[in-house]
């Protein structure tokens, strides 16, 4: 299973990075093969294991915000495995390219 999530805490100003990286020690001690992006984090494992870190990571940031936003993206295909790097992969071979840009700050 592929679940692509972010923890919103709401009400707590303008900047939230020092929250977020509460939620990824989280996602770092559970394990699971992730991603961080810049507006959701990515995980793959089995059902029970990403449901249960997702979790961890909102009820870890409803401690130190008063309202939490959850959104969550499951992408759930049979027998599939090594989907993190493999979708991204199989899109960049049918495009003949490496397709991850980013520009310099």
């Amino acid at each position: 299973m592929l679940a692509s999530f972010s923890v919103v805490p709401m009400t707590t100003g303008e900047s939230v990075s020092h929250l977020v990286a509460e939620s990824l020690k989280i996602v770092d001690a559970s394990g699971l093969d992730y991603q961080l992006g810049p507006m959701q984090t990515i995980v793959e494992g089995d059902e029970a294991k990403v449901m249960e870190t997702i979790m961890q990571c909102h009820r870890r940031l409803l401690e130190l915000a008063p309202r939490v936003l959850t959104t969550i993206t499951i992408d759930d295909r049979k027998g599939a495995t090594h989907r993190l790097t493999g979708k991204v992969r199989d899109v960049e071979q049918r495009v003949g390219k490496t397709l991850r840009r980013v520009t310099a700050e």
